[in-house]
């Protein structure tokens, strides 16, 4: 009886082997999904969000074959001195402009008509140099307005002079 009881315990045992629930192996996704969105989270907040920086607009001069015979102009010299109510602008050396506080946008329309009429009677060109001398006390937002004036009409070659 052994041997036979022993049978029936193998084939009960294989039947229910055979016939039992099958698993499969799957990959679960609800963690994986977890794992993406901290990830996601981890980087936003990682990652450094500076704004772009402008400060004076400006344009590098590129690579140019010189000439003969054309050489490079002496820049027009603009010198930039503090007054009481504002500053006051020096073009060359006949023009001159006074910019006050209290009517800025209207001295700064007039500076813009007198570099133009500089320009021609020097007979100069938008493209020749020009070097700003600002001395000191001379507030920067007039600084500011009187650069964004000149390459508003146009001139690009604006360089400051540096004194100490």
């Amino acid at each position: 009886m052994e041997a036979a009881e022993t049978e029936s315990m193998k084939t009960t045992l294989l039947r229910r082997l055979h016939t039992g629930q099958r698993r499969y192996a799957a990959l679960r996704m609800a963690p994986m999904i977890d794992v993406i969105f901290l990830l996601l989270i981890f980087f936003l907040v990682a990652a450094k969000w500076r704004p772009q920086e402008d400060f004076l607009p400006f344009q590098l001069a590129g690579a140019q074959v010189q000439l003969e015979g054309r050489i490079k102009p002496e820049p027009l010299i603009i010198q930039i001195s503090p007054t009481g109510a504002g500053c006051e602008v020096r073009i060359g050396r006949l023009h001159t402009v006074r910019i006050e506080n209290e009517k800025i946008e209207s001295d700064l329309a007039a500076l813009m008509a007198e570099m133009a009429e500089c320009l021609l009677a020097e007979k100069r060109f938008a493209a020749d140099p020009v070097e700003i001398i600002c001395e000191p006390g001379v507030r920067w937002e007039h600084v500011a307005r009187i650069y964004n004036v000149f390459y508003g009409a146009g001139l690009t070659d604006i360089t400051f002079r540096m004194t100490e």
